[in-house]
């Protein structure tokens, strides 16, 4: 009897230790288990730590509570300006109702990375290309929601979307480039135009107070003389400026007058009489030449054969 009733305790012992092995579940910190008993869920959602479920009718499938960081591949899009890029994204979020992640959508996981494309083109659709690279924290609020409004229901909530990189044609780099380069050229023309109004300011006024003292006048330029000279050049070129004639003429007015010559008158010399430029010609020669030769006279000649010629 006695040896009937140790067999029958070890037989339970070893069932027992048989179906705690078989029933027995470990649940991590960051997980959260969820039961299905012949396929229903059960309402309560096992912590972290041990538990045991039936084996054969429970079946415990464990969620992952910790945030999950997914990259959102490069999307090629146009922006509201016309203008090509290529966007990647990162996402991070995690699951806040296991029971929901689990019965809702069948790979929660892959909705999540789905929907951020998808609002990721959208986005880009959306906004113009300065936006993308100068107004990102808007952007990158703008699509949080469009992702976490189809989430909530999944069971999911998104932490944190952020846009790491905007990738534009080499095209519009270089056009980028010249812009920035023309901006930054106009600024320095305006910062020169604007030195330049100081400084003619300031030459004014130096001017100013040059003329009320002219000796001003010639101490800056024995100053401009000397630095001049400290250069040790083989020339040396010194400006004579018109003020300082001016100041010397001064100075010689204050001196004692000095009496102006009397101008003595010039003699006049007569005149010459004027000489006919070509000698007077005699009333004969102004002649004409036939009349003053002689006369011709023909004359003949008598020939042995007793024919007269006139000769002229």
């Amino acid at each position: 009897m006695v040896e009937e009733l140790v067999a029958a305790g070890v037989t339970l012992a070893s069932a027992g230790a048989v179906y705690v092995m078989v029933a027995a579940r470990v649940v991590k910190q960051y997980e959260r288990g969820v039961v299905f008993r012949l396929g229903k869920l059960r309402p309560q959602v096992r912590g972290p730590g041990f538990t045991l479920i039936v084996p054969g009718v429970d079946k415990l499938r464990k969620v992952n509570m910790q945030i999950v960081t997914m990259p959102v591949p490069a999307q090629e899009g146009i922006t509201r300006d016309n203008v090509t890029v290529r966007v990647d994204a990162v996402v991070y979020f995690k699951v806040t109702a296991p029971a929901e992640a689990v019965v809702r959508v069948e790979d929660y996981r892959f909705a999540v990375a789905q929907m951020a494309q998808t609002s990721l083109r959208s986005i880009i659709g959306k906004s113009e290309l300065d936006d993308l690279l100068s107004n990102r924290e808007q952007l990158n609020q703008g699509l949080e929601l469009m992702i976490d409004s189809p989430a909530v229901e999944w069971g999911v909530t998104i932490d944190r979307v952020e846009i790491k990189d905007v990738s534009l044609p080499e095209t519009m780099k270089r056009s980028m480039a010249r812009q920035a380069e023309a901006d930054r050229e106009r600024r320095a023309r305006v910062i020169n135009a604007d030195a330049e109004l100081q400084a003619s300011k300031k030459l004014a006024e130096a001017a100013k107070e040059m003329s009320e003292q002219p000796a001003a006048l010639q101490l800056r330029l024995l100053q401009t003389v000397v630095a001049v000279a400290a250069e040790k050049n083989s020339t040396l070129v010194l400006p004579f400026p018109v003020e300082l004639l001016r100041f010397l003429e001064k100075a010689q007015q204050q001196g004692p007058q000095m009496a102006a010559p009397v101008p003595q008158p010039v003699p006049q010399m007569p005149a010459p009489a004027q000489q006919p430029l070509y000698p007077s010609v005699p009333q004969s020669a102004q002649q004409p030449v036939q009349e003053q030769l002689p006369p011709l006279t023909p004359r003949l000649e008598s020939h042995p054969e007793g024919s007269v010629s006139r000769q002229d």
